[in-house]
């Protein structure tokens, strides 16, 4: 679906390099012929020409990668910005991605009423489409909550928010993409949020495009096809000041989540330390929060779900830096080094198209 975050990432990635495909709604076909495959109602699903059925963003680009590798950098401290970015993207967004859109209903209301209706619209009766947008809308209404969304954290995210947006306008005035001459998985990270709901809502894009217009043109380069695919990343492996000052960004507005998580985390693994390798210890096998922790964000003590989803791609930022001091150091100049040293005691796998622990450290 356009409205989706997480589709936004993996269609920008199709279209930046070429691939031709199909862009198909979840509609009743879904409901028949994919879900039962996977698990559960999840976007986005891609399906290759031999039927094979590949679920999430992160794992749709591993697939093509395996093949090409245009979007993976090669050098440590490049691959390890662009997995945390990537990270961040999906996951550290959130809190706007979800305030922007179901909190300013005045002027979103009418583009959100119809993109929610998309899949069913020419297969539902029109007095029925009501009932369906606000019934799947609720829903995500009720996630916003559990994103850390409320009315007291609402200016606190609307400032933390153009601060990133201005910092990300300043970098992409250096360079056309987040580490040089093209889109790395650090870019497309970023696309899911800041296209789907941020870029394409009436009110957060208007907002973007009056104080963040680079951001903008950006958002317009990730959803066609690259103008040189073979262009240079930063050279000698560097990372210039604007980035770094966007990787500061991150350790103040998502590392104390971040770590807030992998305690959680581990604390319900110790409890648990009789949950088999290849499962994820939960009654539903389909949730994907395996609870709630609270911490302090921007002098606001907020409570978020933790999804063993975000362990998955933080894992890569991890393997990024194991045995590289050049990695190490870049993120102690940045206040990341806090990442680097928690990390949960199970790896997260991917098994049936579902987050699953692995062996036990």
């Amino acid at each position: 679906m356009p409205v989706s975050l997480y589709t936004g990432k993996a269609r920008s990635y199709l279209l930046h390099n070429g691939i031709p495909f199909e862009d198909r709604l979840p509609g009743p076909a879904f409901v028949e012929r994919v879900m039962p495959r996977v698990g559960r109602w999840i976007i986005p699903v891609l399906e290759t020409p031999e039927g094979e059925l590949i679920q999430d963003g992160a794992v749709i680009l591993d697939h093509f990668e395996g093949q090409k590798q245009a979007a993976t950098p090669e050098t440590p401290r490049h691959r390890a910005v662009s997995a945390l970015f990537e990270l961040f993207g999906g996951e550290g967004l959130l809190r706007p991605a979800m305030h922007y859109r179901w909190n300013f209903d005045d002027t979103n209301l009418p583009f959100i009423r119809d993109e929610f209706t998309l899949p069913m619209q020419g297969t539902m009766p029109a007095d029925k489409l009501e009932g369906y947008f606000l019934k799947s809308s609720g829903r995500m209404r009720k996630a916003t909550v559990n994103f850390g969304v409320s009315p007291e954290t609402m200016p606190l995210i609307e400032a933390s928010y153009e601060r990133f947006l201005s910092l990300l306008d300043a970098h992409l005035r250096t360079a056309p993409f987040l580490l040089g001459g093209r889109a790395t998985r650090g870019d497309y990270g970023l696309i899911a949020p800041l296209y789907a709901h941020l870029g394409r809502d009436p009110y957060p894009a208007s907002l973007m495009k009056r104080i963040a217009p680079a951001v903008y043109r950006w958002t317009e380069r990730m959803n066609r096809p690259a103008e040189d695919p073979d262009a240079e990343l930063f050279a000698d492996d560097e990372i210039p000041e604007t980035l770094r000052d966007l990787m500061r960004y991150v350790a103040e507005d998502y590392l104390p989540e971040y770590l807030a998580h992998v305690r959680f985390a581990n604390g319900w693994l110790t409890e648990r330390s009789d949950i088999a390798p290849g499962t994820n210890g939960l009654d539903d096998p389909a949730r994907r929060a395996i609870g709630m922790a609270t911490f302090d964000w921007r002098g606001a003590e907020i409570t978020t779900a933790v999804m063993p989803y975000r362990f998955f791609l933080s894992q890569r930022v991890l393997d990024g830096a194991d045995g590289s001091d050049e990695v190490k150091a870049l993120f102690a100049d940045t206040g990341l080094a806090p990442m680097l040293g928690e990390r949960p005691s199970r790896r997260v796998e991917r098994r049936d198209h579902l987050e699953v622990w692995g062996e036990a450290a």
